[in-house]
């Protein structure tokens, strides 16, 4: 039986016992920024950018790869197979001189003429390793040394293509020089027979057998093996187009001098033409600046290059800016080569929770495309939300969140004899009690009848028709009151839909002229910046809104910074005036009149301390037999949550007239009970 190969390969996954990406932070921060104006797709990039409380971003991640490459140009200069043929050039020298001294048998014209030439040689290491090609070295070590010069040469010029060569071909010898150039000779043709189109996979595969040792990549056809040797090659031209003028110079007259050879400097100039035209595509063109005292040399220098080019993809892919972007083109393994395995972990959690965002019903695209919140998201928004009211409503922070419910409405804590057609919950203990004292004094009788239950009392809830307006003229999110007002929309619109989902709730936008809105619609409405605040025709929408629901109890709430200065004529345009026309506010007090015959409850919500605002809102809400309630902004959605719970309590709204500046309905949630989840 034939046995099947495992192959294994190091865990890179980050901690396996980590808990699953937690998106209740990620769907808090996405929804402030979309209550602020931004849309639900830039909310969610700009999340995964900035990161979490515990979780690197992707701002994080990309300043950690600007910092890598800066500190790459800084440490690094272009110097260093120069220095290093100066080294072995003023070795050989010295090493010579020291030997011409100490032959005594040599003739004192020939010492006297090699000293000379040893002397006057060239500042230039490429012009003196030239002039001393056809030297006559009488010392050994000397030889050996100028010899390392020619070897380094050729093993730098390979290694700039083939990474690691220069280490393969340490103390390489003539047979090892020999396959190297024979491999050159093959490749160029491959790749000369690919640009013609005659090549096949037959042809790649015996290049592969014969000289696959050269590539320990193992490429699997012509095209992985391309990709790697051009941006090899690329990296290699923009190191010399790097270099100073002299530098270039320098290099280009010593790599004539490369293996005792210029065979090899043939050979990798049709390489390059080759894998240029082949692969135009790659940077051949570009240079950067290097001050750092630690020099490099060709092939290692290539490498930075390298390392340059690669960080400066994760730079682009981290950015997501280009169109279409997303976190999957992070390239995982070279973050982690660049910045460790942390960088590509924390990489890895960010995609995790971008897809997550996507899959798990928390974003969805609308008929036009755009990515939208789904209700799902909504909800758990505005229950985050509605948590927030109700730690600010009870002034107990830490009370656990509880679940009251009732058939009928609210609990009253008292029991009776359950009677046909009672549809309210059973108290079980109470029903089993009467059970027993009944038996105590019939034994034999069952352990259970009908006589012996009863029924948990409860209060009649009355339905409400609840019409929330919110001020959309431009002073509100000129003053920064947009998304607090947001916030108090979407706590209340959860509180209805999730506690009270008898009660009919309309929310109305009144800016220049008022509009019935959705959740989705309000919450993502951009700012606006039309002046005009039309109370007018919102109060218009509130009373259509109460009469189509004449059984239930009007709630009118009604939250604004500003005195009333449009209004809707009768042909339907906008007349706007500032400061308010009398006419103008003559139309609003009309509809206010209409809603307190309608039996509307009335509470203004004042925002700022304007007088003349606090005067209008005043004199409004005593004519409606309302109140005025001038909370801080954060305290905003409690006051609005506190006054609708307030409206649906013993007692309704209050006197009219009343006011309370701190919105402070703790008692009322802490003795009637008060569900979020």
């Amino acid at each position: 039986m034939a046995r099947r190969g495992t192959r294994f390969r190091r865990y890179d996954g980050g901690d396996p016992l980590a808990p699953p990406v937690d998106l209740a932070e990620a769907l808090d921060a996405i929804g402030e920024d979309v209550m602020a104006g931004y849309s639900p797709e830039r909310a969610m990039r700009e999340f995964l950018r900035r990161g979490g409380r515990d979780q690197r971003g992707l701002d994080d991640l990309a300043r950690q790869v600007a910092q890598r490459r800066q500190e790459l140009l800084q440490r690094h200069n272009l110097d260093g197979t120069l220095q290093e043929v100066r080294e072995l050039l003023d070795r050989a020298v010295l090493e010579e001189r020291k030997q011409l001294a100490r032959d005594a048998m040599m003739d004192d014209g020939d010492r006297a003429l090699r000293e000379m030439q040893l002397e006057n040689l060239p500042p230039s290491p490429a012009a003196a390793v030239s002039e001393l090609a056809a030297y006559d070295w009488q010392s050994r070590e000397a030889r050996e040394d100028y010899e390392k010069i020619k070897d380094l040469l050729g093993r730098e010029l390979l290694d700039q293509r083939f990474a690691g060569m220069k280490q393969a071909l340490e103390n390489a010898g003539e047979e090892d020089r020999a396959a190297v150039n024979e491999m050159l000779q093959d490749l160029n043709e491959l790749l000369e027979k690919h640009q013609q189109g005659v090549d096949t996979q037959d042809d790649f595969d015996r290049f592969m057998d014969e000289h696959g040792d050269f590539f320990p990549e193992r490429p699997e056809n012509i095209d992985q093996l391309l990709d790697a040797l051009a941006a090899r090659a690329a990296a290699a031209q923009r190191m010399l187009n790097s270099m100073t003028p002299e530098q270039r110079e320098e290099l280009m007259q010593l790599s004539a001098q490369a293996f005792g050879s210029p065979a090899l400097m043939d050979s990798l100039a049709r390489l390059d033409a080759n894998l240029q035209s082949l692969r135009p595509g790659e940077d051949w063109g570009g240079s950067e600046q290097m001050s750092g005292d630690e020099g490099v040399g060709l092939g290692d220098g290539t490498g930075v290059f390298q390392d340059l080019a690669e960080l400066d993809t994760l730079s682009e892919q981290l950015t997501q800016s280009y169109a279409g972007s997303q976190l999957d083109d992070v390239d995982l393994e070279a973050l982690a080569r660049q910045l460790g395995d942390q960088a590509a972990v924390d990489a890895r959690t960010l995609q995790q929770l971008e897809k997550a965002l996507r899959e798990q019903g928390t974003m969805r695209r609308d008929s036009t495309g755009q990515l939208q919140l789904t209700p799902r998201a909504m909800r758990q928004l505005g229950q985050a939300l509605l948590r927030d009211v109700a730690q600010r409503l009870s002034g107990r922070r830490g009370e656990r969140d509880t679940q009251r419910a009732g058939a009928a409405g609210e609990l009253s804590g008292s029991t009776r004899e359950w009677a046909y057609g009672d549809t309210e919950p059973w108290d079980i203990p109470r029903s089993v009690l009467n059970g027993v004292l009944r038996r105590a004094s019939d034994p034999a009788g069952p352990m259970m009848e009908i006589g012996d239950v009863e029924v948990h009392e409860t209060e009649d809830r009355t339905q409400a028709a609840v019409a929330l307006l919110v001020d959309t003229s431009f002073s509100m999110a000129m003053d920064g009151r947009w998304v607090p007002m947001k916030r108090t929309a979407l706590a209340l619109h959860t509180l209805i839909r999730s506690r009270f989902r008898g009660d009919h709730l309309q929310l109305i936008g009144f800016g220049r002229f008022a509009e019935v809105m959705e959740i989705e619609q309000l919450t993502a409405l951009d700012a606006m910046w039309d002046k005009g605040t039309n109370l007018h025709h919102g109060l218009l929408l509130a009373n259509r809104h109460f009469r189509k629901h004449p059984n239930a109890q009007p709630v009118l709430l009604i939250v604004t910074d500003g005195e009333p200065t449009s209004h809707l004529e009768a042909d339907g345009e906008v007349f706007f005036a500032y400061p308010p026309h009398p006419l103008t506010v003559a139309y609003a007090v009309r509809e206010l009149d209409v809603s307190r015959r309608l039996g509307a409850q009335t509470t203004f919500f004042r925002l700022g301390d304007d007088p003349g605002l606090a005067r209008f809102v005043d004199s409004m809400a005593k004519r409606a037999e309302g109140r005025v309630v001038a909370p801080e902004l954060d305290d905003l959605g409690a006051a609005v949550v506190g006054s609708y719970l307030g409206s649906r309590g013993p007692g309704g709204s209050g006197g009219p007239g009343g006011s309370d500046p701190g919105g402070s309905y703790g008692d009322w949630f802490g003795g009637r009970g008060f569900w979020v989840g």
